[in-house]
């Protein structure tokens, strides 16, 4: 006799919803399908993100750990759930107008997570909820934090060496100590570390704990010990190679040393959490929670309304695509105002690292022996392959080995008598602690929509917005600069050369847009 736990029989009552949910997902991945080629080709090339890879195998097996306990509930078709699936849709428009691949990855797993209780119904996806939830693992996101992370490593390994008694000078994420230079870049940043465990972590605790608490906390855990655990490897690595007379720790071995303590500690963490295990409960199925007869008679209508809303933003995408201006822009800043003139662009070795722009523009201005630099990057068409807002596009990447950025902040120019919000940056050449090193003063600010925006969101919701209005997704970044010697000179010659020249800038943007 076979028992319920070794019948391969499908109930009668699933075989018609999961043929649906499977034409359903199958519909998602062909609407969608260059949102998920970038979701695996981000797996692909950046290590931070791999562990997509797995993320769908251990979904489908936590769905099966959940079978019997699936196996009698009764689908029913949620017309709520495909009203949800509007906002994601939103969201995925609204990505792939400003081309943030975050946003679609997101959007597109929202509408795979959601096509659950669309199709199968509310009760599914709350027996399913962990599965389900640990889907967003999949998603590439957090490279936002990476700036933030880099700065929180530097503070620690820089008060961590003073109370060591190693005098330091720092300057943004560089600091000299007295037996070398170094600096703290995306990889010190910790931010694999911590996804990884965070990942992990939240398996971990679901398969190990009941208590809803337990699992908080051991997920709150797992977010502190990488945070703390990638502090102390970057100050250990600068004492190995602080006192190895930097023969340890600073090549290759820099990496292994980085990974291998990182490994001991999580290693450690699970041990310790493992003590405080609860057992799995029972997994059986439960009662029919109501007559299989009845659940699916409202489906047609259901999946019709989902199939409009998966196939609404592609037609949306479609009409506004034919209205874009796809002709190749040129820019020009001519007829300088208030006695500024074309001269030579300072620190010509420094530019922008904006990537892949329409159309570029580099000029120096001159008055009264002061040096003005102005560079305009032109955005039209964007994409994946080029985009005004873009983690990639900074004043200076930390692969820069001539420059970096000391500080950063927000600030406001008198832009033609109008005050903008600006961003502010000092920018040095050479390595820090040289006091004879070229410093620039830069103010950056982007134009979207006819208007100058500082802030990266309003910058993408502004580029939305224009799109959606059938305005085309023109827009730049500007970033006007000039020589510092840290006495404000350096801040009036750019509110001299902003108050004349502001105007004549956005004018030159504007007919450039109309070309």
């Amino acid at each position: 006799m076979l028992t319920r736990a070794s019948s391969p029989s499908m109930p009668q009552h699933w075989r018609g919803p999961l043929a649906a949910f499977v034409l359903v997902v199958g519909l998602l991945l062909v609407l969608y399908r260059d949102t998920v080629v970038g979701m695996v080709s981000i797996w692909e090339r950046s290590d931070t993100y791999a562990h997509g890879f797995l993320v769908v195998p251990i979904v489908l097996w936590l769905v099966w750990r959940q079978r019997h306990r699936v196996a009698d509930l009764v689908p029913r078709p949620s017309l709520v759930a495909v009203l949800l699936m509007l906002g994601a849709v939103a969201l995925w428009l609204a990505g792939d107008l400003v081309a943030v691949n975050a946003a679609t990855q997101l959007a597109f797993t929202m509408l795979l997570v959601l096509a659950v209780p669309a199709v199968l119904g509310w009760q599914v996806a709350w027996a399913l909820l962990f599965p389900l939830s640990f889907m967003f693992f999949a998603v590439p996101i957090g490279d936002f934090m990476m700036p933030m992370l880099m700065e929180w490593t530097a503070d620690f390994t820089v008060v961590a060496l003073r109370l060591s008694g190693i005098p330091v000078y720092r300057e943004g994420q560089q600091f000299v100590i007295p037996s070398g230079h170094w600096s703290v870049v995306e990889a010190c940043s910790g931010i694999r570390y911590l996804i990884a465990s965070v990942t992990v972590g939240s398996l971990f605790a679901y398969l190990n704990y009941q208590s809803p608490r337990r699992r908080a906390l051991f997920v709150l855990v797992s977010i502190l010990v990488p945070l703390v655990a990638n502090w102390l490897r970057a100050y250990i690595i600068v004492m190995l190679g602080h006192y190895s007379g930097n023969t340890l720790a600073t090549g290759v071995d820099h990496l292994v040393y980085g990974w291998l303590f990182f490994g001991i500690v999580i290693l450690i963490m699970f041990a310790i959490g493992a003590k405080w295990s609860e057992p799995s409960p029972d997994l059986e199925a439960r009662p029919s929670l109501a007559p299989p007869g009845t659940a699916w008679r409202a489906r047609p209508a259901v999946l019709a309304a989902l199939c409009a809303v998966l196939v609404l933003p592609h037609g949306v995408i479609w009409a506004l695509e034919r209205a874009q201006n796809h002709a190749a822009p040129q820019l020009a800043l001519q007829g300088l105002q208030d006695g500024w003139q074309s001269g030579a662009v300072p620190s010509p070795d420094w530019k922008p690292a904006f990537h892949n722009p329409s159309a570029e523009l580099v000029q120096g201005a001159a008055k009264d022996g002061r040096q003005v630099g102005v560079y305009i990057g032109y955005y039209r068409g964007q994409g994946n392959d080029r985009k005004l807002v873009s983690s990639i596009n900074q004043l200076v990447p930390t692969t820069n080995k001539d420059w970096s950025e000391v500080s950063a902040a927000g600030g406001t120019a008198p832009w033609a008598g109008t005050p903008v919000p600006v961003r502010t940056a000092e920018l040095r050449a050479s390595l820090v602690g040289d006091v004879k090193a070229a410093r620039l003063l830069a103010w950056q600010v982007y134009w979207v929509n006819d208007r100058l925006i500082a802030s990266d969101a309003m910058a993408k919701i502004h580029g939305a917005v224009s799109r959606l209005s059938g305005r085309g997704d023109d827009s730049a970044v500007v970033v006007i600069y000039t020589p510092t010697d840290g006495t404000g000179s350096a801040r009036q010659t750019l509110e001299s050369f902003v108050q004349a020249n502001g105007a004549l800038i956005q004018a030159s943007l504007q007919q450039t847009r109309q070309r």
